[in-house]
């Protein structure tokens, strides 16, 4: 094991190109070669793991060291959630190596005007037919709020199903009726994958432009450009069919809608389009493996090297 080489990013599977999520419960996850093993009652699964964007690991799940390193290599994200996947506990490592985009992200974040530009960027991908260029932020938490109430009143109209509002108490999912459980499946759906991509990116979870002062505001930012679209639609939908099994019939459908419609791949754009990045297209890539010193007036030089005596150009022996 210690003689292998290490995977870097230009031999991995790109995010657009896996599976969304695959979600395990009761068995043992175990490696075989370059693949995972799910193993329960029925049998064993042989899961390739560099095609996982993330391997959501529920209740009743044990899973070995070498399979936590065969999934490491190959950039999956791995994360420990509640029953059906509806609670998150924790997660893995990123699959990219460059920070390009988190630096791109904390100086967007940190002036209080390009932070504000991003969140109407937001608003303008999720409303192309509106322009918030003028808009304050009580005045775009204003809009939202009234085009996501127009939503919920569409698909209400457009399948024929009772809406009396917005229900959901948290830790308790089956509080709500059917639609609101299917709105809350295909919600905490939409968390993870938008987790999955801001992880993979190297994105942080926590620097917000529309949420904020929570671990995952920037994942709730993300997840919420595809929720008029995509996550509302779908939830009415499922309940119009019936009202049994909402919750797992809710993930299999936004599974398949996910695949149908590449939303990895725009997630991915997405992102990129509202964190543009002083580097150069191939620097900012996810095969971008290089670490670099910070010098004066914003240049970089290469790390590895003692600049401390008098040869600058010295290699440092450790």
């Amino acid at each position: 094991m210690s003689r292998r080489t290490a995977l870097t990013p230009r031999h991995l599977t790109r995010t657009g190109a896996r599976l969304s999520f695959v979600y395990l419960e009761r068995c043992t996850v175990h490696r075989d070669a370059n693949a995972i093993t799910a193993e329960d009652a029925d049998g064993t699964t042989h899961i390739p793991s560099a095609t996982i964007g993330t391997l959501l690991l529920g209740p009743g799940t044990r899973i070995t060291h070498q399979a936590m390193s065969v999934l490491g290599e190959t950039g999956a994200a791995v994360c420990w959630v509640g029953e059906q996947g509806v609670r998150y506990y924790a997660g893995g490592r990123a699959l990219t190596r460059s920070s390009a985009l988190m630096e791109a992200q904390a100086r967007q974040w940190a002036n209080p005007r390009s932070r504000l530009a991003v969140a109407r960027a937001m608003y303008r991908l999720r409303f192309p037919d509106e322009d918030p260029s003028g808009f304050t932020r009580h005045e775009l938490l204003g809009y939202e709020g009234r085009r996501v109430k127009d939503c919920y009143k569409a698909q209400a109209a457009r399948t024929g199903i009772p809406w009396h509002g917005r229900k959901y108490t948290p830790g308790d999912f089956t509080s709500g009726d059917a639609v609101n459980q299917a709105v809350t499946a295909a919600a905490q759906c939409m968390y993870g994958i938008a987790h999955a991509v801001v992880a993979s990116l190297g994105c942080s979870p926590g620097l917000g432009f529309v949420h904020s002062g929570h671990e995952l505001s920037f994942v709730l930012d993300i997840a919420d450009l595809y929720k008029t679209e995509i996550g509302i639609p779908l939830a009415f939908d499922v309940a119009a069919e019936d009202e049994e099994d909402v919750g797992p019939r809710t993930r299999r459908a936004l599974r398949d809608r996910i695949n149908a419609t590449s939303l990895l791949d725009r997630c991915v754009d997405d992102i990129k389009l509202l964190l543009p990045s002083t580097a150069s297209s191939t620097e900012s890539g996810e095969d971008r493996d290089v670490v670099t010193l910070q010098s004066d007036g914003g240049h970089e030089v290469a790390s590895g090297r003692n600049y401390g005596g008098p040869d600058v150009d010295l290699e440092t022996t450790w």
